[in-house]
């Protein structure tokens, strides 16, 4: 949290000076986590081959983002949890979070860690994977989830710190760890020789670092979010609470994911170097999703901690001010990507199919994406406000669900990567004017209504 004369800058200090305050460490943060990512399929990609790049960005990845996904969908109920109970001083409760949110993140890991390595090779088969790329998949897989508790830890521990306005530690961990998980990437791959292996024990080993250190940094500080070892235990009537914001936007999560692998079924039908295309677009625009997904958070806990501290007419200006930002960026990152698309898809393969088809993606999907900043930025000031089950509705009917029936109806009769891909564009814009109906309609005005636990 950034405090001047102990005042809570979020609460009290300029609105559109503190929102770029705590959204840049967020964006760096974001970017480090996408190099991070990123740094797998180019390197299987450049040293290894087209089938590596396939498993690594497929059907796999499809997988593991529906898993994490749900996760950190609940962390973000601990996230806004936290932050009103910060906003409102209450430091009882605020304690109970704290420690509730990172025992049941230990428990969860351990759960989803045995699942995990178990269903992997069903999972892959299940999703129509090309024949020469299965037996990669899988093994990337199996050792993903093999550390996925160090992924789930680090994850709610940045939540933790973000929730009291606190984004600049999480981005230290990010950057130190994504460096890390470069050398390793290259050490394994390149010089041992361990193919998609290699890469998947790069990222764990970097994970196992990132939750060791954001444990240390929360139990070491002098904030009142301070971890405590012997405090760590599972609160049933806090973890209801956290569960209760927190799982509308973990289904959220699972629906979009769910409805990417049934796009991915469909996409692996169409041959591997549309599925390594595919899969690369996914790295390549998710330098877009990180910024839309820094402002989300921004706005989440600037709500919430505002939400707290009853200053509704500062909450509603935040959000104005937010929004206006956001389209701003989004701007200048799809007109950036749209004209460097041939580049950028060269940084990742040499293969001249795989571009041809990259670019023909990124030209057709990218001028849609400006409409998701429309859910982006109310969705995250809703869950802010507590307000998580209706935002979480309108998204799963108007994206998730409508995208499936797309792919299963339209595509029937149109059947084509262009039919898969308007999905996209026509799914955002409902969505986005259920928002905004949304929005106007329950958005808090004027009654304080913060949960109160005893």
């Amino acid at each position: 949290m950034r405090k001047k004369d102990n005042i809570n800058q979020i609460t009290e200090g300029v609105i559109w000076k503190q929102i770029l305050i705590f959204f840049f460490p967020i964006l760096f943060g974001t970017l480090f986590q996408q190099v991070y990512n990123t740094a797998d399929t180019i390197i299987v990609g450049r040293f290894v081959g087209k089938q590596a790049l396939a498993a690594v960005g497929g059907s796999a990845s499809q997988i593991a983002n529906l898993v994490v996904g749900f996760f950190v969908g609940l962390s973000s109920g601990a996230s806004v949890v936290i932050s009103q109970f910060y906003g409102a001083q209450d430091d009882r409760n605020l304690e109970k979070a704290v420690h509730t949110a990172y025992g049941f993140s230990i428990v969860a890991g351990m759960l989803l860690m045995i699942a995990g390595i178990l269903v992997a090779g069903p999972a892959i088969s299940l999703m129509n994977t090309p024949e020469d790329v299965i037996i990669d998949s899988e093994i990337y897989l199996r050792i993903y989830f093999g550390g996925i508790v160090f992924n789930l830890i680090y994850n709610m521990g940045s939540s933790i710190l973000r929730a009291a306005g606190d984004s600049r530690r999480p981005l230290y961990v990010l950057s130190i760890t994504c460096c890390l998980n470069i050398v390793l990437d290259l050490l394994m791959v390149a010089v041992v020789h361990l193919g998609v292996a290699g890469v998947a024990l790069a990222t764990v080993l970097s994970q196992v670092i990132s939750a060791i250190m954001v444990t240390w940094i929360l139990m070491r500080t002098k904030e009142r979010y301070v971890l405590k070892q012997r405090k760590i235990k599972i609160d049933r009537k806090m973890l209801s609470y956290i569960l209760r914001m927190g799982i509308p936007a973990g289904l959220e999560s699972v629906m979009y994911n769910v409805s990417n692998i049934v796009i991915q079924v469909f996409i692996n039908r169409l041959g591997t170097d549309i599925v390594a295309a595919w899969g690369t677009m996914g790295k390549i625009d998710s330098i877009f999703w990180m910024v839309l997904n820094a402002f989300s958070i921004s706005i989440t806990t600037f709500v919430g901690q505002n939400y707290g501290a009853g200053k509704f007419k500062r909450m509603q200006k935040s959000v104005r001010v937010c929004m206006g930002m956001c389209f701003g960026s989004a701007v200048v990152l799809i007109g950036c990507m749209y004209v460097g698309s041939e580049f950028i898809y060269g940084l990742f393969t040499t293969d001249q199919a795989v571009i041809r088809e990259g670019v023909y993606m990124c030209h057709f999907l990218l001028p849609s994406y400006i409409i998701y900043v429309v859910i982006s930025i109310l969705s995250g000031a809703l869950r802010g406000a507590g307000k998580v089950l209706v935002p979480m509705l309108l998204t799963c009917g108007g994206v998730c669900s409508f995208r499936l029936i797309w792919v299963f109806v339209v595509q029937s009769i149109y059947p084509g990567l262009n039919t898969i891909m308007l999905s996209y564009p026509v799914s955002w814009s409902i969505t986005a004017v259920l928002f905004i109906i949304y929005y106007f309609i329950r958005f808090p005005k004027n009654v304080r209504d913060i949960r109160k636990l005893s």
